[in-house]
């Protein structure tokens, strides 16, 4: 008899999201914005430290928002992580700029702080530094802040971090600058942060996101855009193209039950990866994702890096295996400068397909993680027989 489906990271409801829900259809309010949505505004506002936020329909649409408030335009280059989600890089092609990706660095996965500043000077040398930089918080673990800040603000480049796979993740301060705490959410200090609630993050609105920031200027422009950037008037009028970005009344409803979860959410995600290191870190050739000294990740997923000539078959073997015990798993994130899509790839794609202009500084490391990185079973409602599953078959395939 086949078992049941484990999946990589599925949705996990709590108890309050329906009374939630039930109160906006009470109300009335089902279609975007309403009393939900405000509220859930407010509360991630409390929770994460950053004093505006605005819902919208994706972390994506987050992204492209705050691009457009910097005015990002034809050929300005915008710098990014290599190792990532495409939808962190779409928004820059929207705005028709030149996205340039940056490698990661082993302590973190994330951006390396090194490349980054080397690949700033070398551009305000040239007298074309790019107009805002994209790091990615990978796999729930914040890039290295103080550095990438720091550096920023030395060139005068905005940070739009794309934390939208690190919802209740923090990392500490160092320079002492915001006293009073010792840690501080994922996303905050930069000039805007970006925060997704898709289906398979560690709390969900099913779709949607939160652009954040200390600029009220930044949100207000932002919230205009997201609602067709209709001016105030009794009848349509536009001085700007807008968007439809906003998020639904009923999906902030689920969002204001998950947010009351998260701390749990995080709790369990770091149990799960503590049992994966406990039961599997003697096996040779595996490795785990390391968690950097400057914060604590929310560990999203589990992430394993498979070593074929110790550990006896490759990342692609191990997934398959998994799979036909019918476990999802995934490989990590294909890197931007391998894609296809991007002509730093190298790659030529036919039937008519557009390629993109881009450039790439190294690569190599994320390749590496790529190449190798498996990302495990990660769901908050998993139990500790389906975490055996899961490391039953691992270890049975290895060498």
């Amino acid at each position: 008899m086949k078992q049941n489906r484990i999946f990589l990271s599925p949705p996990h409801l709590g108890c309050e999201e329906r009374r939630f829900i039930d109160e906006a259809f009470r109300s009335n309010f089902i279609a975007p914005l309403g009393p939900m949505v405000d509220a859930f505004e407010q509360e991630f506002c409390q929770y994460s430290g950053i004093a505006h936020c605005l819902a919208v329909s994706s972390g994506t649409a987050a992204i492209h928002l705050a691009l457009r408030h910097l005015n990002i335009r034809s050929g300005d280059e915008v710098f990014a992580s290599s190792l990532t989600f495409i939808g962190s890089i779409t928004p820059i092609l929207f705005q028709d700029a030149i996205p340039v990706f940056i490698d990661c660095d082993r302590k973190s996965w994330n951006m390396d702080p090194d490349l980054l500043e080397d690949e700033l000077e070398r551009s305000s040398a040239k007298g074309c530094p790019p107009k805002a930089v994209i790091p990615t918080d990978l796999y729930g673990q914040c890039c290295d802040y103080n550095r990438i800040y720091s550096i920023c603000k030395q060139y005068k480049v905005p940070v739009v971090m794309d934390a939208a796979e690190a919802v209740g993740a923090s990392y500490f301060i160092q320079d002492g600058n915001w006293a009073g705490r010792s840690s501080f959410h994922s996303g905050k200090g930069a000039k805007a942060a970006v925060f997704s609630f898709n289906g398979n993050k560690i709390i969900t609105t099913s779709g949607g996101g939160i652009l954040a920031s200390e600029d009220e200027s930044l949100i207000d422009h932002a919230r205009f855009l997201s609602q067709q950037a209709r001016e105030p008037f009794p009848h349509y009028e536009h001085t700007e193209i807008g968007y439809n970005y906003r998020l639904s009344n009923i999906l902030a409803a689920i969002g204001r039950g998950q947010l009351k979860v998260l701390d749990s959410r995080v709790h369990r995600k770091r149990e799960i990866f503590k049992y994966y290191v406990d039961n599997l870190c003697e096996l040779p050739g595996i490795e785990f994702m390391p968690e950097a000294d400057y914060g604590r990740s929310s560990r999203w997923l589990t992430v394993v890096l498979i070593s074929p000539g110790e550990f006896g078959v490759d990342r692609e073997q191990v997934r398959l295996a998994l799979e036909a015990a019918n476990i999802e798993s995934r490989p990590v994130w294909k890197p931007m400068h391998l894609q296809p899509v991007f002509k730093c790839s190298g790659a030529t794609v036919g039937s008519g397909k557009k390629q993109y202009n881009s450039r790439a500084v190294r690569g190599n490391i994320a390749k590496d993680l790529f190449d190798r990185g498996l990302c495990l079973p990660s769901g908050t409602s998993m139990t500790e027989a389906d975490l055996e599953r899961v490391v039953s078959v691992i270890r049975r395939i290895a060498r």
